[in-house]
């Protein structure tokens, strides 16, 4: 089904820019680049978009870390048949991911005693993210989020320009933002609960099945221009990095990708406003034999950040406007129209106090075009579903960091409530087999070790 990746990106929980690698690389601690962990706070984004390579430190570490989310979910209904193979109809622990991260300088802190002063100078301006990624529950290891860029900074008209240059896997992970899709609330979720069928391309559509190239630029510390252009990776090559290519959307040729936005810094707060989009022409399943399909993604997103005596508040908010041609998927009976729309739509309040105790809200929506065979996990043919997501956290370690053998370790206890007000189109029998939306709702008490 052409839009099969689509929806299996909504079961994927989100990677994190949360790497103690490049607090022991700064020598600073967690909350100097973050709030709650991963949103980032303005020297964040300062430090992603110089490539991953402010120094400070003076560890000898490697720039190599490690993730673990051990978890629990319990839905508010069974799910026949179990979450998933090998687990129980509900009431389930998980080892919901364990990663292995090389993010850093790219010659960490050895490229001046290994290359020399001059030609070490120049490598320490190429900095990475790369994940590793065990799935406990699908029981598979594959690649994760990975980007290697260049980053330099000029005075232009007696005004700084930071500018890069960027390779990585999954468009959008570049983006220093949290209110774009890549690194949006939730940060985490369960993946032993049903999720709602529809997803943008751009929303992780196409993570870890391309590679692409592009260009920023922040003028003035307020104007960010991205570009960058993608293609879809070999099957043979995705297989090796442990991605099943089986039934993904394939892009057919260049689909470019862009980003604009605009921040503006006033005392203790910070914001954001900016727009972001992708256009693709694509072979539905990797299947070329009926033309193309097309899709343009038109996004729309704010933040703004506010720091007040102990208390740090992050609003996010985000839209996605979907316009698809289903030239292939139609003449294929994937859909029955030969047009479709989708919108989704998220809304967040995040507030961390003392660096320590925190609390998030956030609404999502997602509506568009009626399609029976497109959404065929809906009665109504509809991508309807809306709800709240409330989640508390505890992160007793975010001001101090670990032991010395292993400094700027951090841990996140959360507590996640998902509670939906409509499923895949209705509140009530939304796939025709008598389930309701409240049978989804998702209990996800997590702990997020990061070290």
């Amino acid at each position: 089904m052409a839009l099969l990746a689509l929806a299996m990106a909504t079961l994927i929980p989100y990677a994190a820019d949360a790497v103690p690698s490049y607090a022991r690389q700064t020598g600073m601690q967690c909350i100097a680049c973050h709030t709650e962990f991963p949103i980032l706070t303005e020297f964040g984004r300062q430090f992603k978009l110089t490539g991953y390579t402010l120094g400070g430190g003076q560890t000898e570490l490697p720039p190599i870390a490690f993730m673990l989310q051990p978890s629990f979910t319990q839905t508010n209904g069974s799910q026949p048949g179990g979450a998933a193979p090998h687990y129980a109809s509900n009431s389930n622990m998980a080892l919901t991911q364990a990663s292995a991260f090389y993010a850093g300088r790219l010659f960490g802190p050895y490229a001046e005693s290994l290359f020399g002063s001059t030609v070490g100078g120049f490598l320490n301006k190429i900095g990475t993210f790369t994940q590793v990624t065990y799935s406990g529950v699908e029981q598979t290891l594959h690649w994760d989020n990975a980007e290697i860029r260049y980053s330099d900074t000029q005075m232009v008209f007696n005004k700084p320009v930071n500018f890069g240059l960027y390779v990585n896997n999954n468009p959008g992970m570049q983006d220093p933002w949290n209110a774009s899709p890549v690194w949006g609330f939730p940060f985490s979720s369960s993946s032993l609960a049903p999720t709602p069928g529809a997803s943008t391309l751009i929303n992780g559509g196409l993570a870890q099945q391309v590679l692409g190239v592009g260009a920023y630029m922040m003028i003035n510390n307020s104007f960010y221009f991205d570009i960058a252009g993608y293609r879809t990776l070999s099957t043979r090559f995705q297989y090796a990095m442990g991605i099943d290519p089986t039934g993904e959307t394939q892009l057919s040729n260049l689909a470019p990708y862009w980003r604009f936005a605009y921040e503006k810094s006033a005392g203790n707060s910070v914001f954001e406003l900016g727009v972001f989009g992708m256009a693709a022409r694509t072979y539905p399943g990797r299947d070329n034999s009926a033309g193309k399909d097309r899709t343009i993604d038109w996004g729309i997103d704010s933040e703004y950040q506010l720091s007040f005596g102990k208390s740090d508040l992050t609003l996010l908010a985000s839209a996605i406007y979907e316009q698809n041609t289903w030239h292939a998927s139609q003449a294929l009976g994937n859909t029955d129209n030969p047009h479709d729309h989708l919108w989704t739509m998220k809304g967040t309040v995040d507030y961390l106090y003392d660096k320590t105790y925190g609390g998030a809200i956030s609404y999502f929506a997602d509506t568009g075009s009626q399609d029976a065979t497109l959404y065929s996990n809906s009665a109504k043919g509809s991508p309807l579903s809306d709800g709240l997501v409330f989640q508390l956290n505890w992160m007793p370690l975010n001001k101090g960091g670990g032991p010395a053998f292993w400094p700027k370790s951090n841990v996140k206890f959360s507590v996640q409530y998902v509670l939906y007000n409509r499923f895949n189109g209705a509140r009530t029998n939304y796939d025709g087999a008598g389930r309701n939306a409240s049978d989804n709702n998702t209990l996800y008490v997590e702990a997020w070790i990061a070290f």
